[in-house]
């Protein structure tokens, strides 16, 4: 989301794409439901309208990074506290018994999923608009010059991701 210039925050591809700033609104709404009273309360909070998570977008870039993270923070702040007991107690979502480890594994999952479409369309519509787009990951081309300098100790794979962030 950083490389996308402000405008393409909102762009749908189709009448049913999602834009980034609606799927960051239905993540930010799912983790507050998940994650606020993870191991005591339904993760589908009666307070929760779904539906509405994919109506009227955040207004702005600022707005919308405020919801990116603050539904991070729910997750974090229920992880972080965990013991190992707390890995096979119940909790429920929907009504549906899950141990916590099925609940963590089921929304990470989720959670992958939209980050996907979140850097597909980043992707797509920033090189769209200003022919450029930095890769998150190993760039085109450059698989056998990292693997080789990962193998001789020059570079830790970890450390070519995002490495213009680093200088």
């Amino acid at each position: 989301m950083a490389q996308c210039p402000d405008e393409c925050l909102f762009v749908t591809l189709d009448a049913e794409s999602n834009s980034i700033a609606i799927i960051v609104k239905h993540m930010s709404g799912n983790m507050r439901s998940r994650w606020r009273d993870f191991l005591t309360t339904d993760g589908e909070k009666p307070d929760r309208n779904r539906d509405t998570e994919f109506e009227t977008p955040p207004a702005s870039r600022t707005e919308l990074i405020e919801m990116w993270e603050r539904g991070w923070k729910y997750l974090f702040d229920a992880l972080e506290p965990l013991t190992a007991a707390d890995l096979t107690r119940t909790v429920t979502i929907r009504s549906e018994p899950h141990s916590v480890m099925q609940a963590i594994n089921r929304q990470v999952a989720h959670y992958a999923h939209h980050v996907g479409q979140i850097l597909f369309l980043a992707k797509h519509l920033t090189f769209t608009k200003t022919g450029k787009w930095e890769s998150l990951s190993v760039p085109r081309g450059k698989s056998a010059e990292i693997n080789a300098k990962t193998a001789a100790g020059e570079v830790s794979a970890r450390s070519t991701l995002f490495a213009s962030k680093q200088n």
